[in-house]
């Protein structure tokens, strides 16, 4: 038989206590999707992206563009607020892993991508 201290002991333990924090996910606001879905819709109609998929982790946001759903993402467009005040809490990723464009504002790095919309037209 168990004494009541330490059935007590082993509720408390298997209980969260009201003083913890709850998890916290970091994740891209609504007008940082809108920045982001206005061009990833404009390569959508353009035939070069696919598919996409938005990753909310503990430390930062990922959002990936794809060309096509079973390859690895082409580009991703990470949010890192630790990041925020030294190098920028933007970053765009090749699909090498390597940072081609970072900054504090996330339209710097969404004129990257929209470098590739842009056309050369002869007469």
């Amino acid at each position: 038989m168990t004494s009541l201290a330490s059935r007590r002991a082993n509720q408390s333990a298997s209980q969260p206590s009201s003083q913890q924090k709850p998890i916290q996910q970091i994740s891209f606001n609504r007008t940082e999707l809108m920045t982001i879905l206005n061009i990833y819709g404009r390569m959508v109609a353009k035939g070069e992206w696919r598919d996409y998929a938005i990753d909310a982790l503990k430390d930062r946001a990922v959002f990936s563009i794809f060309r096509r759903t079973g390859e690895m993402p082409i580009y991703r467009i990470e949010k890192d607020p630790k990041l925020a005040r030294k190098q920028g809490a933007y970053s765009l990723l090749s699909q090498q892993g390597l940072i081609l464009k970072r900054g504090q504002d996330l339209n710097t790095i969404i004129k990257l991508l929209n470098q590739k919309l842009l056309k050369i037209v002869e007469k």
